[in-house]
């Protein structure tokens, strides 16, 4: 049985709608002000909330923002009561995170079919975040073994070797092995972050309220996080004299370390399957409808079939290019362009290369 809070000042209000909805078989809790509502969500996680906006002692904004900050409750669906349903009010409310608006005066029968189709809205998104979350388990549990042995190999066979054989080691020799154990200890990191990112990105996809709380500060050193994350990656693949890069500066609304993964994924990616000597190129510049960043590559390049086909934990062509990686990298920076707002392409063709050109919406 659905259990539902209300939250109403007024007393009559109040108990007319406990009494619609008791009707219809839901349980029902009631709550006189945002305050009290809040902390009743907190103790018996309702189903779904129907506040009014405009109370004497903690007003259904108040209500909301506290719900959407408690992790025990963002997820519950909240429909606002208002008299008052203005743009600027409305705009306030889904900012904040409310799933719905219910204007007064209401009927039985508004106010029902607001909360079962709410209540049914929700219940397919959790269908839909369980589905996702089985199949994150079933495909990690085949691919991550592999992927982190690979590196993991590589740093136990190292440090084996040194401390097996350090007193007949010459300086340079240690120097190497222990250059080697540094990168494949990065590529184990960067291996489990991309793994932690891309799950928590799938259940905040899903999750409407989790990804109603990625507001994030606004970055405005654009032209110099790219063309620093651009060298740095250039200098790691030791093709410097490769890379072309240009990029003007504006303001985003994005956090920082998003930003950088998503360049770092795309730019390792252009230089990872491009061949030395051959010109990388990343320009970042104010268009008609936003900044747009491209990054080019002269590479071994996708089909149509497989630019459409990118999906977490797939490699092209693996048994042909022993390249090492899960594939996870443009997911990741795919689905972060996509949480806040902006839009992901890839235009490419086999042997002749391939280029990304993300749109970010100016903040």
């Amino acid at each position: 049985m659905p259990k539902i809070l209300v939250v109403e000042d007024e007393r009559a209000q109040l108990e007319f709608m406990r009494a619609v909805l008791r009707r219809e078989g839901y349980e029902v809790l009631g709550a006189e002000n945002g305050v009290a509502g809040a902390e009743l969500a907190k103790i018996h996680h309702p189903d779904i909330i129907v506040s009014d906006i405009h109370m004497s002692d903690g007003g259904g904004y108040d209500l909301l923002a506290s719900v959407r900050n408690d992790p025990s409750t963002s997820t519950i669906p909240v429909i606002l009561v208002t008299a008052l349903a203005d743009r600027k009010g409305m705009r306030q409310g889904m900012e904040l995170g409310a799933d719905d608006y219910l204007p007064k005066p209401f009927t039985q029968e508004e106010l029902i079919t607001a909360v079962s189709t709410r209540l049914q809205k929700h219940g397919l998104l959790i269908e839909k975040a369980n589905r996702k979350l089985e199949e994150l388990r079933s495909t990690v549990s085949v691919t991550l073994p592999h992927e982190l042995r690979t590196p993991l190999n590589g740093i136990l066979g190292y440090a084996d070797l040194l401390r097996k054989q350090a007193d007949d080691l010459e300086p340079a020799e240690v120097s190497k092995m222990a250059e080697r154990v540094y990168k494949n200890a990065k590529r184990l990191q960067r291996l489990v972050e991309n793994y932690l990112i891309y799950a928590q990105l799938e259940l905040k996809i899903t999750d409407v309220h989790r990804k109603g709380l990625l507001a994030a500060p606004e970055i405005d050193k654009t032209q110099e996080l790219i063309e620093n994350i651009s060298r740095s990656k250039a200098r790691e693949f030791g093709r410097e004299a490769d890379l072309e890069v240009k990029a003007s500066t504006v303001a985003l609304t994005i956090s920082q370390e998003y930003f950088t993964k998503i360049l770092e994924e795309i730019v390792d990616n252009a230089f990872k399957f491009s061949k030395s000597g051959s010109e990388v190129k990343v320009t970042g510049m104010v268009g008609d409808e936003g900044y747009v960043i491209a990054i080019s590559d002269h590479g071994r390049g996708m089909t149509a079939e497989q630019v459409s086909e990118i999906g977490a934990y797939v490699q092209f062509e693996r048994k042909f290019y022993e390249q090492q990686g899960s594939g996870l990298g443009l997911i990741v920076a795919k689905k972060l362009v996509e949480l806040y707002g902006g839009s992901f392409a890839i235009t490419s063709e086999p042997g002749k290369g391939a280029t990304v050109r993300i749109k970010f919406l100016q903040a």
